[in-house]
């Protein structure tokens, strides 16, 4: 067995308590003789969702050897709200301990730097793995193997139940819905995302029509009973009548025939889209990432592929399926469709007058907007850490990470304003926003009936019905700011390095040319005078500019690893990738090294 480093782990702190425990408290002591994972995640970031789907395989199958925790660590204001912390555990099905930490006390113990970042902890008690992004389970797997064995000689692995405790269920029509389609006949289609179906419901937005699904988390096509969704969300109806469906956790586009109640596959393959697969193509041969909202404009089916940061389109007519808008790095920049930023885009809606595609950019809390000819524009939002609730001109207005946008007949949108439980109002002729209602929770989208606003209120699994004021609503004024601490740095020359060693029994793939990939940028790009650009070594010296104090520096990374046996023709490769976007403060007393831990342990640290 190979010595590895160790770190004796800080202890588990926050104020929120635990949840999944049936009211237990922990420490980690008390985990001792155990494997424990600790997974840092906030449940607005589509990426700790994915790790979190990565992640119920091994949970199962260790079972009896591994404990793996969620520490919350909440970027937005709403996020360190306990019941919204409640709330997600139950939404995502999380079924392991949650430890909420509201205040970031466990992060900063941890030295975490990113969302999602998971932490490895031997029966012992010491750190003996770090990794941050998606992609790692694999590698995870492997060291937890390692651990059993290890720890399953010297004694020190204790097997056993774990301490999840499931909650209560609770018995409701509907259960974290996501997104509404009104029907001809003025009843509604809902994602019932939680429970991984379909719903159609009456005008009244209550009585129970028809499911489509098992729900039971699955991929299957056929009629309302075979059906399997995994936790679907957009819905748009297509030239020839069936509703398109955004079927985010299956990373697939399905589509439902109303009239025979079957479900059929019209994009994705089931797998989700890594860095260097195909971005155009036959739509069923082509990965997706996490599809979170569809409409139909400009002749196309576009998609809010909040998993990459793109917008994507699906053409029925060769039945193809292309990236139409966003590079996959996370930002807000505007521009031409095929150099613009996006971050987690997950509401669309085309005007009324057809000639724009409006976009709710969750994690920038922005609302942005696509025009005919494919460039991008921002109305409302100015970055990834600058959130709130104004209103005003639309160029100091805040929103807090939006979901859901529905075009008005006069050409303004409403937007589904879901971490401020608001629905708030931008009009293009005065550049202005305002605030339509307050209260309604957690919505993720609206739709238009009859002069009248149909809301799909999240958190209380329901739609809820409201007149169109007349006046605005007056809302205290709010501004926020990620409260993540900034990294103070020295001026000069700073060292950026990306930490990564290849699992054990894998090793970097070279077969087609470097096997990492370095993408840096800054906002503003003046913060840099030099180091930005793409690279592929994973450490880089980035120059400082005179006179900029404090920004954010965009880092992604990537590196490739297959495995390391000469007898395996066909070897299993991996990705494993991160972008980490990290507030710094240039200070005399600063450090001059970055280190960003994508998979092991910062031995300069």
């Amino acid at each position: 067995m190979a010595s590895r480093a160790r770190v004796r782990a800080p202890e588990l702190i926050g104020k929120g308590g635990w949840l999944n425990t049936g009211d237990r408290q922990y420490t980690l002591s008390e985990l001792r003789g155990r494997i424990v994972i600790l997974d840092f995640w906030t449940f607005c970031c589509v990426n700790c969702l994915h790790v979190l789907d990565e992640l119920r395989e091994l949970e199962e199958k260790h079972r009896d050897t591994v404990v793996i925790i969620g520490v919350h660590s909440p970027k937005f204001v709403h996020e360190a709200e306990h019941q919204a912390v409640v709330d997600a555990v139950e939404r995502y099905e999380v079924h392991h301990p949650v430890l909420d930490d509201p205040e970031l006390a466990t992060w900063k113990q941890y030295a975490v730097r990113a969302w999602p970042t998971l932490v490895v902890i031997d029966p012992e008690g010491y750190v003996v793995a770090q990794h941050a992004g998606e992609g790692h389970a694999h590698a995870i797997e492997k060291l937890v193997e390692e651990l059993e064995a290890e720890h399953g000689a010297k004694g020190t692995l204790r097997r056993g139940d774990g301490p999840y405790v499931a909650p209560e269920p609770v018995a409701t029509h509907l259960r974290f819905p996501g997104k509404a389609l009104l029907l001809p006949d003025g009843g509604f289609l809902v994602s019932d995302t939680t429970r991984h179906r379909l719903v159609e419901l009456d005008a009244d937005g209550e009585t129970v029509r028809r499911h489509f699904g098992t729900g039971e988390r699955g991929l299957h096509d056929g009629g309302p009973d075979e059906a399997r969704f995994s936790e679907p969300q957009g819905l748009a109806v297509l030239p020839d009548g069936r509703v398109a469906v955004a079927d985010t956790v299956n990373h697939a586009i399905r589509a439902l025939d109303l009239t025979t109640g079957v479900t059929s596959t019209l994009a994705g393959t089931g797998r989700q889209w890594w860095q260097g697969t195909p971005t155009s193509g036959p739509a069923r041969g082509v990965d997706l990432s996490s599809p979170w909202d569809l409409a139909w404009f400009a002749g196309r089916l576009w998609i809010a592929m909040a998993g990459v940061h793109q917008l994507w389109t699906y053409d029925p007519e060769n039945a193809t399926v292309r990236a139409a808008a966003g590079t996959t790095n996370e930002g807000l920049v505007d521009g031409p469709a095929a150099e613009a930023w996006f971050a987690q885009p997950s509401g669309l809606a085309v005007s009324a007058d057809g000639e724009r595609l409006w976009v709710a950019d969750s994690e920038t809390s922005a609302l942005r907007w696509v025009d005919r000819d494919e460039h991008v524009h921002t109305a409302v939002g100015t970055g990834l850490f600058d959130f709130g609730h104004r209103d005003g001109a639309a160029a100091q207005a805040l929103l807090q990470h939006p979901i859901g946008v529905t075009a008005l007949p006069d050409g303004s949108v409403a937007v589904s304003d879901t971490y401020n439980h608001a629905l708030r109002r931008y009009d293009p002729a005065t550049d202005e926003v305002t605030t339509l209602a307050t209260d309604v929770r957690e919505p993720s989208d609206a739709v238009l009936v009859d002069g009248d606003l149909v809301v799909v209120e999240s958190a209380r699994h329901r739609l809820t019905r409201l007149r169109l004021p007349e006046e605005a609503v007056r809302v205290a004024e709010q501004a926020h700011r990620t409260q993540r601490a900034a990294t103070e740095i020295a001026p000069g020359t700073l060292r950026l390095d990306v930490v990564f060693q290849a699992p054990a029994g894998q090793k970097l793939d070279t077969r087609y040319g470097p096997s990492t990939r370095l993408l840096v940028s800054a906002t503003p790009p003046e913060l840099l005078a030099e180091g930005s650009g793409a690279g592929t070594d994973l450490g880089r010296d980035l120059v400082l500019a005179d006179g900029v104090t404090e920004g954010v520096l965009h880092v992604s990374a990537m590196a490739a690893s297959c495995d390391d046996d000469p007898a395996n023709e066909y070897p299993a490769c991996h990705v494993h990738q991160q972008d980490w976007g990290v507030p710094v403060r240039v200070t005399a007393e600063g450090t001059p090294r970055l280190p960003l831990v994508l998979a092991g342990m910062d031995e300069k640290g």
